[in-house]
């Protein structure tokens, strides 16, 4: 029996010790096997130590998709410093917040953001440790050099499971919040429990087991900057599979099914109907151009995935199972997604044995009882916000029996059946004559219209409703949808306050690099037709 722990750093090394000879990583041109990525995240964890980075400091990671974001991420849990991922599409207010708020101590960064390193540093008197990882900056050791230098051994001090895993989540309004997890908790709660759909391990060197099982080869199209990705490449590797991570800097549907068809995927992870849908369309411009047969699944997280766009994937793959899942940042996986019944339902997900649904008390509603309630997760949840007791308090509870819950702000019910009915973000719904609208229920109607190919709704001032609800729609080419079309269209799923008021065609919606729509860049937009 080894003395490993549920800690993140521990678990990838049982992992690298039962396959080592496996590939663990795909990244572009770089080709990986578990046990050379176990020795260049272990250089990355002694050039940390070496410098005086250790348990507890925070490390942020700066880049686009590549292999070195993988082990940056493995070799700060090594040294047991805690990763800090940054959005690369952050200007430099918003970085500025975001290295001072999370104390950064030392950064490994691409040089393309050279620039806005530059301007930001020196108002971070935290960051004394800069990596750039394929070029020169000012004041920065090469990446290359820092791991040429360094031990490819192990040699680490023992670990612990209350080790901090930190994930800066942007929401939809404000700046962004670290929400902090103990490794073990975010194992558990996001990472599948080292048996992905199935029973949780109970031991850490049960996680070797894994490697006797089939190897998959999983694709993961979402940013490692965004909680999705990382829990996607972290099921990957303890699962034992090879991990092939998409490095384009924009999202291209026939360089990912190429990429799919070269490495023999058997399953391909993306994030709602941003991704699916252009990559269901592809197949439908150059039908037969690729050999898709090893691929089973198709699965969405992060963002899911509309009737419309589920049913577009699964007539162009017939065989294939299409399914997504609904997490969040706090709340980790909270289950799996059924099929919705109509194409202006909510989703609908099976319901985790922590998962449930609770009204204004702390208490869960009646299945079938229609009550709208928060959706609300114990066990292993976060311990809060990084630096921000407030946002901590108004977000994790505890009830009259002691039980802590944590309720990030979407409203649901619960069906007959026990099933959760997903309506919404309160953040971004619409407050219409009194009248709750959730955007994602006119979207989904939206999106069924065969003239529109995309579409995100919000709410813009009324002087009579308060609010009136506004489409911001792709139409597919061609097409050239009229607000008659799309509310006559609209009314024949949804009640009729939901329909939309307002209508702005556009070429492109603009999202996050979550692939979730930006909703402060539509309220921008449908107010600029006022």
């Amino acid at each position: 029996m080894s003395d490993r722990v549920f800690n993140l750093a521990d678990l990838f090394e049982v992992m690298a010790d039962a396959c080592p000879d496996r590939t663990a990583l795909v990244a572009g041109d770089v080709r990986l096997t578990y046990r050379q990525l176990d020795e260049r995240t272990n250089r990355v964890a002694h050039h940390l130590l070496d410098n005086g980075i250790g348990p507890g400091d925070h490390v942020g990671i700066y880049s686009w998709n590549r292999a070195e974001w993988v082990e940056s991420m493995f070799g700060a849990w090594k040294a047991r410093a805690v990763p800090i991922n940054i959005n690369y599409r952050y200007v430099t207010d918003e970085l500025r917040y975001l290295f001072t708020n999370a104390d950064l101590v030392a950064l490994i960064v691409e040089s393309e953001f050279a620039a806005n390193v530059t301007e930001v540093r020196p108002d971070v008197p935290t960051l004394r440790h800069v990596v750039s990882i394929d070029g020169p900056i000012d004041g920065a050791v090469g990446y290359e050099e820092a791991l040429a230098s360094a031990s490819g051994d192990r040699g680490f001090g023992p670990r612990s499971p209350d080790d901090l895993y930190v994930l800066y989540t942007g929401g939809t309004t404000g700046m962004p919040k670290g929400v902090m997890w103990r490794s073990e908790d975010i194992f558990f709660g996001a990472m599948g429990g080292g048996n992905f759909g199935g029973p949780p391990i109970t031991t850490p060197d049960q996680l070797a087991e894994n490697a006797d099982k089939p190897s998959m080869v999983a694709i993961g199209n979402a940013p490692l900057m965004h909680g999705g990705g990382q829990w996607s490449c972290c099921i990957g590797f303890y699962n034992g599979h090879t991990y092939v991570m998409y490095t384009g800097r924009r999202f291209d549907p026939v360089a990912v099914w190429t990429i799919a068809e070269r490495e023999r995927a058997t399953s391909l992870m993306v994030v709602g109907d941003a991704m699916a849908r252009p990559l269901a369309e592809a197949l439908a411009t150059e039908p037969g151009r690729w050999d898709l047969s090893t691929v089973a699944t198709i699965g969405s997280g992060g963002s899911i995935l509309s009737k419309a766009v589920k049913t577009q994937l699964r007539e162009q793959l017939p065989g294939v199972v299409v399914m997504d899942s609904f997490g969040a940042s706090e709340t980790g996986a909270n289950g799996s997604v059924l099929d919705i019944a109509g194409p202006a339902a909510g989703p609908r997900f099976t319901m985790g044995p922590h998962t449930t649904v609770l009204d204004d008390d702390l208490r869960p509603v009646t299945p079938g009882s229609g009550v709208v309630g928060r959706l609300a997760r114990k066990g292993h949840i976060p311990l809060g916000y990084y630096k921000d007791e407030e946002k901590t308090a108004a977000t994790f509870f505890v009830d009259a029996d002691g039980e802590r819950w944590v309720l990030p702000g979407d409203f649901a019910t619960v069906e007959a059946d026990g099933s959760i009915m997903l309506l919404g973000r309160g953040s971004v719904s619409i407050n219409t004559g009194g009248e709750k609208v959730f955007p994602e229920e006119v979207e989904a109607a939206l999106k069924s219209h065969p003239a529109v190919f995309d579409a995100v709704v919000v709410g813009v001032p009324d002087a009579r409703f308060v609010e009136r609800v506004a489409a911001i729609v792709v139409p597919r080419p061609g097409g050239a949808p009229t607000l008659e079309d799309l509310a006559a269209h609209c009314r024949t799923l949804i009640a009729s306050y939901k329909v939309p008021r307002q209508l702005h065609l556009v070429g492109e919606i603009v999202r996050t690099p979550a692939a979730k729509p930006d909703y402060r860049w539509a309220k921008a937009r449908a107010l600029e037709g006022e």
